[in-house]
């Protein structure tokens, strides 16, 4: 990108997408809008309501900068620092995953949980990362109380920024600590309604083949979970009966071919009924839920 030509917001996006398309980069265009949105401190709406407005020289090296790195692979996320996720603006950096939007359903599937139970519900979301999950299940049932948890904390640091961008302090309390080590029974809470979690469930052999973008830039211990995936999966499930009531729900997101394996976790504790597997809009299997007995 050279910055002795003008340079307009019409002409820029279609530089920038071809240059990403050509380097094997998913969404070129919405990446391309995503990065000149960033740079211009515009909405994405707003660069096609403003087609003809000439980007300063300034702003051309900042723009050459992302798309030189978005070029190399690094997460169009990171970049931007910030993505959406269950219509929420959620703080990203690479100290955490960047939430999926096939993370939404259990998001859904928890607030239809809990909009059939009476009075307030007590919530946990192990493994936290940048608090997305937690967020959106507090910004759409507000008589809720959630103690997030990770062992991470540079991701929980970044979780704060975003649970204080959406108001939601007063509900929302983050503690340091793997997985459920952090929480005090009966002085913190006694029992939680529901436990989510998106825990890491790469094996070993997944891990290897995953993209570039997500293999070298995404934190490695918010994906990776020993040879099989399911290391993090057995220590909740091993613990998760204690910290739930009568009734109460574990929802957990798995990887496309762990559902049997996560089930029979479930059924060998002993305490989980109603143990269901759901599939996402890709026809993937991507979360179990498990009634307490």
């Amino acid at each position: 990108m050279t910055t002795n030509n003008i340079w307009t917001i019409q002409k820029l996006l279609s530089w920038v997408t071809e240059y990403l398309n050509n380097k094997g980069i998913d969404s070129p265009r919405l990446s391309a809008e995503i990065l000149l949105s960033c740079v211009l401190g515009l909405k994405r709406i707003e660069l096609y309501t403003q087609f003809e407005k000439i980007v300063s020289e300034e702003q051309l090296g900042r723009l050459h900068n992302l798309v030189e790195r978005a070029g190399r692979h690094e997460p169009i996320a990171y970049l931007a620092g910030k993505t959406e996720f269950y219509s929420l603006e959620i703080e990203v950096s690479a100290d955490c995953l960047i939430p999926r939007p096939e993370t939404e359903l259990l998001v859904e599937r928890a607030i239809e949980f809990l909009r059939v139970r009476s009075g307030k519900q007590f919530i946990c979301d192990l493994c936290t990362g940048s608090g997305c999950i937690a967020a959106a299940i507090a910004k759409n049932y507000p008589d809720c109380q959630i103690i997030a948890t990770d062992i991470c904390d540079a991701a929980l640091s970044v979780a704060d920024r975003n649970i204080e961008k959406h108001q939601l302090g007063e509900r929302i309390k983050l503690l340091h600590g793997d997985l459920f080590d952090p929480i005090v029974p009966y002085l913190d809470v006694e029992k939680f309604d529901l436990i989510v979690c998106n825990p890491p469930y790469v094996s070993a052999a997944e891990f290897e083949k995953l993209d570039k973008n997500v293999k070298d830039y995404e934190p490695r211990l918010a994906l990776f979970a020993g040879d099989e995936g399911l290391d993090i999966y057995r220590r909740i499930v091993e613990k998760a009966g204690q910290f739930l009531k009568p009734d109460a729900k574990l929802m957990l997101e798995i990887g496309c071919e762990q559902g049997p394996a996560v089930k029979q976790l479930l059924e060998m504790v002993g305490c989980f009924s109603e143990i269901t597997i759901e599939k996402d809009n890709q026809g993937n299997d991507r979360i179990v839920i498990a009634k307490k007995s």
